[in-house]
Formats: structure tokens, sequence, C-alpha cells
């Protein structure tokens, strides 16, 4: 088996923004599928949600969007209509629960990292994405399987960046994983990098699940509770099958971590 993860990006990971509330945060989500699933299950069914609900064609495919989906702007403007939004919801969750993925949220508040690490300034999105691939190869070894790495792209400048520090992490390896242990677990030494416009299931699904996912574990952290109705139910649905977990079904330090 084959598995690749998607993975996609809440706040930006400017250091120096870090004291300002709204950029206090960035997490990492990765959303793990077996590709033959993605081939025969999860591409189809999504394809067909969107000819259903939306002005959707293969010359011209909709392509999910979590903010635009929220505020049921076009092309999801269908979505203003509160019956044709809980149709969609109540489908879209539907597939959540019936696809099988596992999911993994890596989330920094770079404010205490700047505190903490003040003569130790690794990036935050490629240290958040270090130990992301920290968990995913454990995953993949469990499973005798092997795997690669997706990220939605963020730009042709921290594309490569990122291209680079990825293949030195393989290359290098890290406090606890091996440079041995990434090369037999990852197919590719190599990250791919695609725009969401590509169309690609599981960058959209990774998409629309890193806000309520990053959302609940900072909820959790602040004592406070989830506000929104939908992030609230697709939170409901990672914790109950979908977060990577442990053996003896722990989450946290497996499918969810908070750094530093």
């Amino acid at each position: 088996m084959k598995y690749r993860i998607y993975i996609d990006e809440v706040g930006n990971p400017d250091l120096d923004s870090s004291e300002h509330p709204n950029h206090r945060y960035l997490s990492l989500t990765g959303v793990i599928f077996d590709l033959e699933h993605v081939d025969v299950c999860v591409h189809p069914k999504l394809e067909s949600l969107k000819r259903r609900h939306f002005d959707h064609h293969p010359d011209d495919p909709v392509v999910l969007h979590r903010k635009e989906l929220v505020s049921s702007k076009p092309p999801f403007h269908a979505l203003s209509d509160s019956q044709a939004r809980s149709a969609f919801d109540d489908e879209f969750l539907k597939l959540l629960e019936e696809l099988e993925f596992s999911v993994i949220t890596v989330a920094i508040d770079k404010l205490d990292h700047k505190k903490q690490y003040s003569s130790w300034r690794f990036d935050p999105y490629h240290y958040c994405l270090r130990v992301m691939l920290e968990r995913f190869v454990p995953f993949l070894e469990s499973r005798h399987a092997r795997g690669d790495v997706m990220a939605e792209s963020r730009g042709s400048k921290e594309d490569m960046r990122l291209k680079k520090s990825f293949e030195e992490l393989i290359l290098q390896g890290s406090e606890f994983v091996t440079p041995q242990r990434f090369l037999s677990a990852l197919t590719s030494r190599q990250l791919k990098v695609k725009p969401k416009s590509n169309n690609i299931a599981g960058l959209q699904i990774a998409d629309v699940l890193a806000h309520p996912s990053f959302r609940s574990m900072l909820a959790e952290r602040d004592s406070a509770a989830m506000t929104a109705p939908f992030g609230s139910r697709i939170v409901e649905i990672l914790q109950s099958s979908k977060y990577h977990r442990s053996k003896s079904g722990r989450i946290d330090g497996y499918g969810r971590k908070w750094l530093p």
C-alpha cells in the first residue's frame, strides 16, 4: 500500500508577526489517504458531491475552499440558502465519516517559541513539518507501507525553500527519525507541491479540516468552547475516528501536537 499525506496550513510562519494576536499561531494539518482509496473512492465521491450542489464541470471544476464555503462566496453562493446549506453540510459530513483517512495536526505558538528559543529560530513552518513527518513515518512503518508528501503551494520562493528543507530533513534525519528510516518509509525525498486549483481531492479535504482542527486545539488549550457549528461537527468526527492515535487510543502527541 502507498499512502500520501496532504498538508494545509492555518496562519503564517512569520516569527516577526507573532506578537500580533491574530498572527500568533501557525498550524499544519496533514490528511493521510491510501492512494488507491483516493483513486477509487475519495476523488469520485467528492466530484459527485460538488456536481450535486454547485455549478461544477470538468472543464471548470469547483475547488473547495473553507473560507468561501463558510461565507457562501462564489462559486458557493447557493449555500446562502439555509436549506441548501444544511443539505450540503450534512452530505459533506457524511462523506467524511465514510472515507478512510487519518489526520495529524501540529500547531505552534510562535510567541512562546520566540521567547523560549531566543538563539534558535527554526522556521515555524519547517519545524511543524518536521514534527508532522516524525509521526507520519511511524504511521507508515506500523502498516508496513510507504508513502509520500504533498503540500499546498505557498509561492515559488517559499516552495523552493520548503523543498530544500524537506530534502535536507530526509537526508540528515531528525532527533527522533534517522535518515535510514525516512528513506525506507518515503517513496521520494522530493516534496510534492501543488496548488489547490489543480482540483486535488486530498488538498481540498485538508483545507476544510485544517481550521476546525486547529481551533479545537486552541479552544482546549484556553479552556474554551468551540462556537462554529459546522466546525464543531467536523471536530466530533475527527476525535471519534480520524485523528491518528496510539495503540491505546491516545490522540495527543500522535494526531495532535502543540509546540513548543
